[in-house]
Formats: C-alpha cells, structure tokens, sequence
C-alpha cells in the first residue's frame, strides 16, 4: 500500500534578516524528520512546547518549504508540482487548528465558512449541492444542519472545534494535520472531539497526524508514536510498545510527567517533571538534544549526537546508551 504521506530526510527552518553587523541566516526548526503514513492510521507526535511540531506539520502541507528533504504526498513530490496542479492536491491535505474559535472567520456565518473550501477545489458544485455537502458535513460532526446560519461567537468552544473538523473533512481529504485540536477544550469535551475523529478516520478511511504535548490523548487515538526534542525525532514506535517501555530517557521523562488519575498512585510516583529548562532551539547542545537535562547522560552524550537506530518491531531511537528491548 502506497503511504498518503511521507517525509523524507526532512529539514524546515525560518530565515532570520541580517542587521548593520550581521548577515542573515537561516535557523533550523526541524532537522532530518522521517515520516511514512499509510491511509486510516493516525501518527502522533509528542514534545514539549518549541520542540518543532507544529513547524513540521506546516512543512508536511507544504505550507512551509524545506531546506533539505522533501515531502510526498501519494508519492508526489509537491515541490515539484506546478501551481496548478499543487493547488489541485491541496484538496486531499487539510490542518484542524488548536485554537476553534480563532480558527473561524467572525464575519461569516458557518455555511459560508464551510463552503469556502469547496469554491476553491470544486467550484463546479451547484448551489444546491454546495447546501447539501455543507448540512451533511455537520451532521457528520454531530451539529444540526440549522447552525448554518449561526456566526461563530454563537458556538461553544467544543462546537467551533466540530466546525473546525466540519471544515476539514469536507473536501473529502485524504489526510487531516490535527495541530493540538483538544488542547483549548474542557476534558470532557476532549473526549468527545476525540472520539469524533476516531469514527470519521474509520469511516473515510482518513490518515491524521495528530499533534498533542498530551500522552494520555496520543496514547487512545494513535497508532504509532513519534517523541520530538529539540527539532528532532528521538523515538519512534508503535503505540503499544511505546507506552509499554520508552527506549530514549525524554520520551521516559514525558510519560512520567503524566499525571496519574488515581490520586494514591499518584503520590506513591517516583517519576518526576522533566529537569532544567528547554534550551534555545537556535543553540542547541553540540551532541545529544537532550544531553543538558538527561540524568544519565555521559561525555560521549554531550560531544556526539547520536543517530537514530532501529530496534526491532518498528522501534526507533536516538541515544548512545539504549539497551535493545526483548
């Protein structure tokens, strides 16, 4: 099966002008990201706040171009597509935005706001099936087809986000970019926008990266597990056998950082939050990414970066001192 995404050896960074002493320069955000993602899985990827996430599911849209690398969609490569064409593709990527209600235009109503993709990637849609294809796609995300007419400072924060979703999905994409979607929301709404994407991803057959500094939501909604620090991929693997044992000590600290429900467990928790602050991405450590807060990292840690290896049973990881898994 052909993946509807891929990274390649993916490098994105930001252009930072030059002063009256210095020349402009070019600052890395995401650093040699290998990504494959087949239809109806969802990947997602972990990390503290900075570590380059949300600047790489922009580069996975094409919305920011590499410096090195490159992103296929379906096998294609979307830098080298002629406009036409790469705005034809565009229909089959789509993002769900981490803030719902700042996502939505103020001045339209949600009948507007849904239509607008389909005045871009279908214009010869009639009026009435326009309609249609705007009611069903509510219905689809649990909201009545009479909020059509509503502006979005009617709507709940949950209820933006299912517009949100709405939006996305109807344009019949193949892949969905979901950048922190249920991080603004309550926990129980949470739940239920979560949920919404598990059954549309089975019933279209949708492939989602999602995007969370949240384990416990990544752990229920995803198939495979990508930890990210500093700009770069420290562990990869599937979610069962990441969530039963983390290979690299970062994606360790994050689990541990993962409050416990049951407040007798919790307090009987030897984990402990992640030490010292996140350095500056534009300075990182010369060797490992992590080698500056890691409690058991060593000389060779803090000189030499370590590669990202495989381990066996799709299990990747980036750290000197790793013992293989069983």
């Amino acid at each position: 099966m052909t993946p509807v995404l891929e990274a390649r050896n993916l490098t994105v960074g930001y252009k930072i002008p030059g002063g009256l002493f210095a020349r402009p320069q070019t600052l890395p955000i995401v650093q040699e990201v290998n990504i494959s993602l087949l239809p109806g899985q969802t990947l997602g990827i972990v990390g503290e706040s900075g570590c380059g996430k949300s600047t790489l599911g922009r580069a996975l849209m094409y919305l920011i171009k590499p410096l090195a690398g490159e992103v296929l969609w379906s096998g294609q490569n979307p830098a080298q597509m002629s406009p036409e064409v790469l705005r034809k593709n565009r229909a089959q990527m789509q993002i769900i935005f981490q803030d719902p209600i700042a996502a939505l235009d103020p001045r339209m109503t949600l009948a507007r706001i849904l239509s607008r993709p389909l005045a871009t990637f279908e214009p010869q849609l009639s009026k009435t099936d326009v309609q249609t294809r705007v009611a069903e796609a509510l219905q689809r995300v649990g909201l009545s087809p009479d909020f059509a007419a509503r502006y979005p400072h009617e709507l709940s924060g949950g209820q933006a986000q299912r517009v949100g979703i709405a939006r996305a999905i109807i344009g019949r994409p193949k892949v969905i970019i979901c950048d922190e979607p249920v991080s603004a929301l309550d926990v129980s709404i949470q739940a239920q926008v979560v949920n919404l994407l598990m059954d549309l991803q089975a019933e279209m057959g949708l492939a989602l990266v999602f995007i969370s500094h949240n384990l416990a939501v990544v752990r229920h909604i995803s198939h495979q597990v990508m930890v990210m620090c500093l700009g770069r991929t420290v562990e990869q693997a599937p979610r069962d056998a990441f969530y039963a044992r983390q290979l690299h000590p970062y994606a360790a600290a994050l689990k541990q950082a993962v409050p416990e429900p049951d407040v007798a467990a919790e307090r009987l928790r030897r984990g402990q939050s992640l030490p010292g602050e996140l350095p500056s991405i534009a300075h990182p450590p010369p060797g490992c990414v992590f080698s500056s807060r890691c409690p058991q990292a060593q000389d060779l840690c803090r000189t030499a970066r370590p590669l990202l290896k495989s381990y066996g049973s799709g299990r990747q990881g980036a750290c000197h001192f790793i013992e293989a898994p069983p």
